[in-house]
C-alpha cells in the first residue's frame, strides 16, 4: 500500500499524528488542513442544560473536539459526573478521550460513524425508557442525520455546539501546487464537511482533482462525493486511523 502519496486534510493536530503514523507505513503523506476549529462561547441555556445533564438518558459525543471542550464544561459544573446519563462516542478515539476522564462510554466495535454507533445495541438498550431524552455534543451544524434518525425513533434530541469548524484562508491556488509539487495521487477526508472545504478550495481545479482517488469516511460522505463528481471514491466506513489503514490495504496504490 506504500504506493499511495496522500493529502491529509484533517485539523493541524490530527494531521501531524496521522502523517507520523502513515510515514511509520511507508506512506508518504503532504498536510493542508480543511478544517480549523474555534469553540464557541457559551450561552445561558447551554449552562442549563449541563446543570441538568442528568436528566438525558444518553449523551452521544461525536468528535475529539465535542469530547474536549464538553469535558471543560461538564468540569465546571459537576464535581462528580452525574449518574444518569449513559455516555456513547461515534468512534473509539473520542471515546478514549471521555474514558480517560473517567466515564463509562461504549462506542461502535467496527465503524466509527453514525451509522455504526446507531446500530449500537448499547444504544438502543438505554433509550428503551419512558419519554427517552438523548444530548448530542457536536460542532456547530454537525451529525443532523444522527439526531433526525433518533428523533424518528421517538426519543428527545436536544444538541449542544461547542465549536464551529471553518476553512482557513489559503491562496486560491494553494491546493492544486500542493498535489502537484508533492506528487500526490489520492486525497483524504475525514467528514462531510470536509469535503465541502475541499471542493470550495479547489475552485476551477475541482475538474483535475477530482481525477484523483478519494478516501471518506462513511457512505454518506460517498454520497457527497459522488455528486460533486468525484470519479473513484473508497469509503473507509470510519474517520479514524485504523479504518484509513485498512482501506489503503485493500486498495493497493500505484506503483512507486
Amino acid at each position: 500500500m506504500n504506493g499511495w502519496r496522500l493529502l491529509l486534510t484533517r485539523p493541524a493536530e490530527e494531521c501531524a499524528a496521522l502523517a507520523a503514523i502513515l510515514a511509520g507505513q511507508g506512506i508518504h503523506s503532504a498536510s493542508l488542513p480543511l478544517l480549523a476549529i474555534e469553540a464557541l462561547d457559551e450561552t445561558p441555556e447551554q449552562r442549563e442544560v449541563m446543570l441538568e445533564l442528568d436528566r438525558y438518558a444518553a449523551v452521544v459525543v461525536v468528535s475529539k473536539p465535542a469530547a474536549r471542550l464538553g469535558l471543560e464544561r461538564l468540569s465546571r459544573y459537576w464535581r462528580v459526573p452525574p449518574a444518569g446519563p449513559v455516555w456513547f462516542s461515534v468512534g473509539a478515539a473520542t471515546g478514549a478521550i471521555l474514558e480517560e476522564y473517567g466515564l463509562d462510554v461504549s462506542w461502535p466495535a467496527s465503524g466509527d460513524d453514525s451509522e455504526a454507533l446507531l446500530a449500537l445495541p448499547r444504544l438502543a438498550e438505554t433509550l428503551e425508557v419512558a419519554a427517552p431524552k438523548a444530548l448530542i455534543l457536536r460542532g456547530e451544524g454537525g451529525r443532523e442525520y444522527l439526531a433526525d434518525t433518533l428523533r424518528c425513533r421517538g426519543v428527545q434530541v436536544d444538541s449542544l455546539e461547542l465549536y464551529r469548524r471553518y476553512l482557513p484562508d489559503y491562496p486560491c491556488n494553494m491546493l492544486i501546487e500542493l498535489v502537484r509539487s508533492e506528487r500526490l495521487n489520492a486525497m483524504v477526508v475525514s467528514s462531510g464537511q470536509g469535503l465541502q472545504s475541499l471542493r470550495e478550495l479547489a475552485g476551477f481545479d475541482w475538474s483535475t482533482l477530482r481525477e484523483l482517488p478519494l478516501f471518506v469516511p462513511s457512505p454518506r460522505v460517498a454520497e457527497m462525493a459522488e455528486a460533486l463528481g468525484a470519479k473513484r471514491i473508497v469509503d473507509c466506513r470510519g474517520a479514524g486511523t485504523a479504518a484509513l489503514l485498512a482501506a489503503l490495504r485493500d486498495n493497493p496504490g500505484p506503483a512507486s
